[in-house]
């Protein structure tokens, strides 16, 4: 998708972590960013040694380098919107949501980035909760998929019962925001032809389902960087949360599907972050 701007294209900032083989993280919300019309800023949270197979290593880097990257960018850029991936510990939580407390993170999308999609893990067990008490209150939109949903609750999500309370509880127990909740990956319906995978929305009370085609591809390395990235990139350039989110699923559908005959690497592959049809 390109959009022509008369004048510079709005800023849009991500704190993350590195991917080496450049199928997620940094890598993945730079061209998701880029792809959906908006200049990309970057705060470095570690370095992972990865590829399509799984984690082989990760090197965090200090939350005091961390806050100064931040400090640094928002010195100088006037940022729209920002999103946070992997953060590591609950050391950078704590200094992303200190920051965000001060209203310096305006628009802020939190992808609460726990588990790789090779199952590695990417946050320490127990650090979960700092995301809930810290730095969700100051989230305007928070973006896990069912299994970070679940730990984040700390109980098992079988049903879509069971998502939809989930959604509610990670939205309605905070004293102060998120103003929406998207539990991405929470089911499909239909068979055949028909066949959707739908995520799940909370929007102050409301639940809304988002729809999309279903596709068996292996090739879905990143996909919740990629749409946590791109709604980020619809809210600096002014989009409702709502909107940016039916935006944002449309455009990761789009990369499975444009890149499901696509052999990179030996495991789960990239999306194509640049489909011609969105």
């Amino acid at each position: 998708m390109k959009t022509p701007f008369s004048s510079a294209p709005p800023v849009a900032l991500t704190i993350a972590g590195s991917d080496s083989g450049g199928g997620a993280g940094i890598q993945a919300d730079l061209r998701a960013f880029a792809a959906n019309g908006v200049f990309a800023g970057t705060v470095i949270t570690a370095l992972t040694a990865q590829n399509t197979c799984g984690v082989q290593a990760v090197q965090e880097v200090s939350h005091e380098f961390v806050g100064l990257q931040l400090d640094t960018v928002l010195a100088d850029f006037s940022v729209r919107a920002v999103k946070t991936g992997m953060l590591a510990n609950r050391e950078t939580i704590r200094l992303v949501a200190d920051r965000a407390a001060a209203g310096v993170l305006p628009n802020l999308v939190v992808d609460p980035v726990l588990v790789a999609t090779s199952g590695d893990l990417l946050l320490p067990p127990g650090d979960e909760d700092v995301y809930r008490t810290a730095l969700f209150p100051h989230a305007r939109v928070v973006t896990p998929n069912v299994s970070e949903a679940a730990a984040l609750l700390g109980r098992s999500l079988e049903t879509h019962e069971d998502v939809c309370r989930a959604a509610r509880s990670l939205g309605e127990d905070q004293a102060e925001g998120p103003e929406m909740v998207v539990i991405t990956g929470s089911c499909w319906s239909g068979g055949g032809k028909e066949r959707q995978a739908v995520d799940l929305v909370w929007r102050r009370g409301e639940l809304t389902e988002l729809r999309g085609p279903w596709s068996d591809s292996v090739n879905t390395h990143g996909t919740g960087c990629s749409f946590s990235a791109a709604l980020a990139a619809f809210l600096a350039r002014g989009a409702s949360p709502l909107e940016a989110a039916w935006r944002a699923k449309a455009y990761v559908s789009a990369g499975i599907l444009s890149a499901a005959a696509w052999r990179i690497g030996k495991g789960r592959g990239p999306i194509d972050h640049f489909p011609k049809k969105v």
